[in-house]
């Protein structure tokens, strides 16, 4: 079985986030998508992120009806901050008989010769690159499987929901109703 990792600090997940999970299982050879909470990433800081926990509800409620996407807390078992490497290591030991790839965003992908252990995630892991405008896809790795995709993309942002959170309007039709529901049921973001 071949899963697509979708790393992020999912802050809150929304549905741009289910756009791509979606096209990914429809328009490659995926089997399922897993989004990886990331309890801290080591590029964001951690004091604007809702407590790891909470948002690891928030993506399983979102993925809930949908049976080949998974919400997983694996990096709340492993060191802190998280590495995609570490993680991917885990995941090989934990579950030999699975391939996987990650999915990323162009903006992601320029900054990729600056996570730890590069190389290694280039040569062990295929990549699925969905472009994001202002982010061009230019691919200077030797013997990697770069993947790029022509996903659909919304306009919206997880920052951008939280500070229309913060403002008191509605986020209706930008994350699932049950995402919604729970936000506004514990005043997430306010």
């Amino acid at each position: 079985m071949t899963i697509g990792l979708y790393f992020g600090s999912f802050n809150p997940i929304h549905h741009g986030h289910l756009i791509i999970a979606n096209y990914m299982l429809q328009h490659t050879n995926l089997h399922q998508v897993w989004f990886v909470v990331s309890p801290q990433n080591p590029f964001k800081q951690s004091a604007s992120l809702l407590n790891a926990y909470h948002r690891l509800a928030l993506v399983q409620l979102a993925v809930e009806p949908e049976p080949k996407l998974k919400a997983s807390d694996i990096e709340f078992r492993l060191p802190q901050p998280s590495y995609t490497v570490d993680t991917l290591t885990y995941l090989h030991e934990k579950y030999p008989t699975h391939e996987f790839a990650i999915i990323m965003g162009s903006d992601s992908f320029e900054n990729l010769s600056k996570w730890k252990n590069y190389e290694f995630i280039l040569q062990h892991c295929p990549i699925y690159v969905y472009k994001r405008p202002g982010h061009e896809i230019n691919n200077t790795f030797t013997n990697a499987r770069i993947i790029v995709q022509e996903a659909p993309l919304l306009q919206i942002s997880a920052t951008y929901i939280r500070n229309t959170i913060k403002q008191g309007k509605s986020i209706r039709y930008l994350v699932p109703e049950k995402v919604l529901e729970e936000i506004e049921r514990n005043g997430y973001y306010r």
